[in-house]
């Protein structure tokens, strides 16, 4: 069998969880790595700019955890903490996210992080048949069912968002 390309592909594939791989144009230059995403796979795919998910990482007291939510809207770091069971969150800095996931900061996946971290996934997740998130790269993202999102990262679901 070959290589995944990234971990995240290899934590689906390893899962057996159906999944397509969709790729962009990455531009260097680009300040939001979910816009980006948003406006290349949203342009004629059918996809719907709410149906693409960003993956953040939050430092809560006792440790880092994740935040999956779609792209267009903004975190509640009150929402977070409650529905991950912690009395506050801030978000991460940049290199404990990097250093926790294995990824870099625009291209960190819910899947096949180096440590599992506790993962909460916007409810509205559950409304679409398939999310978009990132497969691990810059450039790349991954379409799953969301209960398979949920499943695969052991995630809780809640409204995150402000």
């Amino acid at each position: 069998m070959a290589r995944a390309a990234t971990p995240a592909i290899a934590a689906l594939l390893a899962a057996g969880v159906p999944h397509e791989v969709l790729r962009y144009a990455h531009d260097a230059r680009a300040e939001s790595f979910g816009e980006e995403a948003v406006a290349a796979l949203a342009s004629g795919t059918g996809v719907e700019p709410a149906q693409v998910f960003k993956t953040l990482i939050v430092a809560a007291p006792a440790g880092l955890a994740v935040a999956v939510l779609p792209v267009p809207a903004k975190l509640s770091l009150k929402a977070a903490a409650a529905a991950l069971g912690v009395p506050k969150v801030a978000m991460a800095e940049r290199a404990a996210a990097e250093r926790s996931t294995g990824y870099v900061l625009g291209g960190i996946s819910p899947f096949g992080q180096r440590r599992p971290l506790p993962t909460v996934v916007d409810a509205s997740a559950l409304r679409w048949d398939r999310v978009l998130c990132s497969a691990g790269k810059r450039g790349w993202d991954v379409a799953v069912a969301p209960a398979d999102l949920v499943r695969l990262t052991d995630a809780v679901t809640a409204d995150i968002t402000a």
